[in-house]
């Protein structure tokens, strides 16, 4: 293990209160909880710290709703993007190496905030009726999280366009990031980037995760699917928003 600096004590109760937030609101729509997590963590720790302990957090969720929601899995169409994504990730390694990643980054934001900007003021004119485009989004999701660690948007985007019901867009996605977010989290272990500190911080912050997720799913039932597919795609342009800063800034 990395031997990092020890979290201050006072650092650790807004440490656990973010993940605990950025849980919440994975709960409730299926996804965000880095896009929530990482910016609120990197004000208290190092991204070498916040991006592994938001490692553990993910697949932690995943599991944890896909418990609580396995009936609404769509499991044909997860099965297809996990799948797509493996094959995939070849592609984005040899991408990495030959193509400017803010580029890359850039056309994707731009993507992703046209797309929810469309959808918020012109909803549901888009969708798609089969699963057959699910392997070029599966595909592109693997080329993107190998090269640049970002595969959620695809899948995100193709479940919007899929027009799945709350329910079901919640567990697929979560159906998706299991295998992939476990990947990724033991492909930093075996890189080093665990930790003491990081371990203490994820298991203070368990109990909130597990709170999160009984508030989220309750949440989530209260929300009527109009206003639950207005917060993804304001959710969606914030998570564009922040990729297309985090570009232009760097």
């Amino acid at each position: 293990l990395i031997k990092w600096r020890p979290m201050d004590s006072s650092e650790l109760p807004w440490i656990v209160a973010i993940v605990g937030f950025a849980a919440l609101v994975r709960s409730t729509f299926g996804f965000g909880d880095a896009l929530i997590g990482m910016p609120l963590l990197a004000l208290f720790i190092p991204l070498r710290s916040a991006t592994p302990l938001m490692a553990f957090v993910g697949p932690t969720l995943a599991m944890l709703l896909l418990v609580r929601e396995w009936r609404h899995l769509q499991v044909r169409s997860a099965l297809k993007l996990i799948l797509a994504t493996l094959a995939g990730i070849p592609a984005g390694l040899i991408l990495l190496k030959r193509v400017d990643e803010r580029a890359v980054n850039a056309i994707l934001a731009a993507v992703i905030i046209l797309f929810a900007l469309y959808n918020l003021f012109r909803p549901g004119l888009v969708r798609l009726r089969t699963e057959r485009s699910s392997w070029a989004f599966g595909f592109a999701a693997g080329v993107l999280g190998a090269a640049y660690n970002t595969n959620g948007p695809p899948v995100i985007l193709y479940g919007v366009l899929r027009g799945w019901r709350p329910e079901e867009f919640r567990a697929t996605l979560q159906g998706y990031f299991l295998p992939t977010g476990t990947a990724i989290l033991i492909g930093q272990g075996i890189a080093g980037l665990w930790s003491a500190p990081v371990l203490k911080a994820y298991l203070l912050s368990l109990p909130l995760i597990v709170l999160a997720v009984f508030a989220g799913t309750a949440l989530a039932k209260r929300i009527r699917p109009a206003r639950f597919n207005q917060a993804v795609h304001v959710l969606m342009l914030a998570a564009g928003t922040v990729l297309l800063l985090k570009n232009v800034l760097r």
